[in-house]
């Protein structure tokens, strides 16, 4: 099992938060790209798709936006 296979696993666990670079990286395996950032708001673009923004406080990432990541990978 890969990294990336790993990542998707813990991801899909549902934990009460991520921390933001394993969210990023799991986010650019799928073909998004971080455009920016702007204060605590992280904004993710990917040809074809509506800008994704992920907010990050403290270096992690919640677990609502969890479950709206694993929607839009579809890794449900």
């Amino acid at each position: 099992m890969g990294d990336i296979d790993k990542l998707v696993e813990r991801i899909c666990r549902r934990p009460p938060e991520a921390r933001f670079d394993d969210v990023r990286r799991l986010l650019e395996a799928f073909g998004w790209e971080m455009r920016r950032q702007k204060g605590s708001h992280v904004s993710f673009v990917k040809t074809g798709y509506a800008l994704f923004v992920v907010p990050k406080h403290n270096e992690k990432v919640k677990r609502a936006y969890l479950d709206d990541i694993c929607e839009r990978l579809g890794l449900e």
